[in-house]
């Protein structure tokens, strides 16, 4: 379980990038709003999960935090000191305690080197974690962490399966003993027997190793077993965001239960029985967002203070849940 003290902290975070009309003369021609005021905070020991659409801003807001990317406004925090504040050399460090696991493990790693140079290269960025002498032991340590045999260093990328790949990746992001695991879409590129294998795994170090994540996905299921705080995403802001029971059982904004509604049943015997939520039209443009409510052009609920006033993230189920929507009401959501 985590504990109350927060670790990671983002506080108002935006991100947007700057449109060109032409090449010639570089025009400006408005800003692409990736990140819109996103703000949550990360315990100990805690898995948060992000969920939402391709294009909500998931992917975004992982290389922020990462401190790959500098927001065009809010802050983020690890143990209480803005990433954006520090210098370079500072940044550095911070950055042994958050690493990240991206979607396609194969492009994750450099091919023209083997597996034991890849969980090498770590301890030469930041030479103070092992020593030289101990690096091929601490290697084979790593690899049997994360289930593979440590015969497995003098062989390279192509000669593993895609969740093998996988595997070396969370190996070599294991490498700094980090404090948090940044996962943008882990699992997505794997079969599902696969997914189930490396879910498992990240569940195992994440008790073993009292590591935080951020777990980002758009398969609610995946989500739903990682994480004890779920995150929803729509055009790049929050709209629900609580615990896994409550998302899970209770969802409030429209669009969560859209998605739950969407979701396949495993078991035979129960489909039919939830009611099923169509939701009409496309995703709006991120260039030129509905006023209001940014959900408010595919929502059955909406009403005319939807497209005048923006809702704001609020409490409902007595404060466990928090729900960007005038009309939130906790609905079963049939599971």
């Amino acid at each position: 379980m985590p504990d109350n003290g927060a670790i990671l902290e983002a506080t108002n975070v935006s991100k947007a990038y700057p449109l060109r009309r032409g090449v010639l003369f570089g025009r400006g021609a408005g800003s692409l709003q990736a990140v819109d005021d996103v703000s949550f905070s990360l315990s100990h020991g805690e898995a948060l999960g992000v969920v939402g659409e391709s294009g909500c801003g998931k992917s975004t807001l992982a290389r922020v935090l990462m401190g790959l990317e500098k927001p065009t406004g809010g802050e983020v925090r690890f143990q209480g000191r803005n990433l954006f504040d520090m210098g370079p050399q500072e940044l550095r460090e911070v950055r042994k305690h958050i690493q990240i696991v991206l979607q396609d493990p194969y492009t994750s790693l450099n091919p023209r080197m083997t597996i034991g140079e890849t969980l090498t290269e770590p301890f030469e960025i930041h030479p103070g974690l092992c020593p030289r002498p101990q690096r091929r032991g601490r290697v084979q340590e790593l690899l049997e962490m994360v289930g593979l045999s440590g015969d497995f260093a003098r062989r390279y990328p192509h000669q593993f399966s895609g969740g093998q790949r996988q595997r070396i990746v969370v190996a070599r992001a294991l490498a700094v003993r980090p404090e948090i695991l940044v996962c943008d879409e882990p699992v997505s590129s794997l079969d599902v027997s696969a997914q189930a294998q490396i879910l498992s795994l990240l569940r195992t170090l994440q008790r073993e190793l009292n590591l935080s994540y951020v777990f980002i996905a758009h398969d609610l299921s995946v989500v739903r077993y990682v994480s004890d705080r779920i995150a929803v995403m729509y055009l790049g802001r929050i709209v629900e965001l609580g615990t896994k029971a409550d998302i899970c059982g209770h969802p409030s904004h429209p669009y969560t239960q859209a998605l739950f509604s969407a979701a396949p049943i495993p078991d035979p015997t129960l489909r039919g029985v939830r009611r099923r939520i169509v939701l009409e039209g496309d995703v709006p443009s991120p260039i030129n967002r509905p006023s209001g409510c940014r959900f408010r052009s595919r929502c059955w609920k909406a009403q005319e203070v939807c497209a005048a006033t923006e809702p704001e993230l609020r409490a409902v189920l007595d404060g466990s849940l928090r729900a960007a929507c005038h009309f939130a009401v906790p609905e079963p959501a049939g599971r």
